[in-house]
């Protein structure tokens, strides 16, 4: 059963975090490359889960979640874009308040 839960979930190319850093430069308006919001309405992304980000970032991709600047942002990465870029933010510390 373990088996089948490993190999029949989503396959996700693996990610680069110093590729995902130079092309965080387009997130850091908002989220800054330290993954800590610059902005009242972005949420902190340093140190996220991978694979949450990855999701986030597919559905923002494809529609299936709606934020104007997100869709926008993210509608011309390719998944190795996304999986580079995931794995930059997860990289980071999370921000302690």
């Amino acid at each position: 059963m373990a088996a089948a839960l490993l190999l029949g979930g989503p396959s996700y190319a693996a990610g680069d975090a110093e590729a995902g850093r130079q092309k965080a430069l387009r997130c850091q308006t908002c989220h800054g490359l330290d993954g800590v919001a610059k902005i009242p309405d972005a949420p902190h992304i340093g140190g996220q889960n991978e694979f949450y980000l990855i999701n986030s970032l597919k559905a923002y991709k494809t529609g299936l979640r709606q934020n104007d600047m997100m869709n926008l942002i993210v509608s011309d990465l390719s998944d190795q874009d996304i999986a580079d870029l995931a794995a930059y933010f997860a990289s980071l510390d999370p921000k302690n308040e």
